[in-house]
């Protein structure tokens, strides 16, 4: 019996879907690794600094002048100075003074100020906004009790007021990427299933029509009568007579 040969070639709505499937998987291991360098280690550093209870001790506002960069377009960039607010708080964890920062953001971008404005063109109206957080501080905040963070190990002498990154961002850091991954495994797999079971109907298929010509020539076949010669053909419409009848009749 001669060898079935069945098409294992995919149609081209097939090579679409394993293509889609191929770039979802491609898409979610490169965004885990990008998000992953990018955000997921900021958050868990960020996560780490426990929250305590701090009363504002001193604000002050030293001399020294320190310069931002400000955009104006596309090509235009500049210099202008603003002043530098400082705020110390004692925070219940250590139980000692340290720096208030507003997030880590602006730990990194000055250590040595609480608070860096958004750069403005203009050296006043730096002054005026870093103007109106002293006066907040001071004023309404004053001697109240507040949340902030500290991380002993990082950073034992500075706070943070605000987190830059929390537990939402990890969240997602985490959950698009294995979405997308999971996704494009599936279409894959799904794609692979669905033509194996149509390659397994179609070689069935041909199978039994490859059995059908067969059957019906062995059908069409009458098997040949031997003992035709030892049988005599009795009339339609023959009575038996018994042996009995026949010697009286004789």
């Amino acid at each position: 019996m001669a060898k079935m040969r069945v098409s294992y070639e995919y149609s081209e709505a097939e090579d679409k879907s394993i293509r889609l499937g191929l770039f979802l998987i491609v898409c979610g291991i490169l965004s885990l690794f990008i998000l992953g360098f990018c955000w997921l280690s900021p958050t868990l550093q960020s996560m780490q600094s426990k929250p305590a209870n701090c009363t504002v001790v001193s604000v002050l506002r030293p001399e020294e002048m320190f310069e931002c960069v400000f955009t104006c377009g596309s090509d235009c960039k500049g210099t202008s100075l603003y002043p530098c607010l400082q705020i110390f708080v004692n925070n219940s964890q250590s139980n000692s003074v340290a720096l208030l920062h507003f997030d880590e953001q602006q730990l990194v971008l000055n250590p040595k100020c609480s608070y860096v404005p958004p750069c403005e063109r203009d050296n006043q109206k730096n002054k005026d906004n870093v103007l109106w957080w002293e006066d907040y501080w001071t004023k309404e905040v004053s001697s109240q009790s507040f949340t902030c963070f500290f991380n002993q190990q990082r950073r034992p002498d500075d706070v943070l007021w605000r987190r830059s990154h929390d537990a939402s961002v990890l969240l997602h850091c985490v959950l698009w990427p294995m979405v997308s991954l999971l996704v494009g495994t599936l279409i894959v797999l799904l794609t692979v299933c669905a033509r194996s079971l149509a390659v397994r109907a179609e070689a069935i298929q041909k199978r039994k029509c490859s059995y059908e010509p067969a059957g019906n020539s062995e059908q069409g076949k009458t098997p040949p009568n031997t003992n035709t010669a030892s049988f005599r053909t009795l009339p339609m419409f023959a009575v038996p007579v018994r042996r009995r009848d026949r010697e009286q009749e004789h």
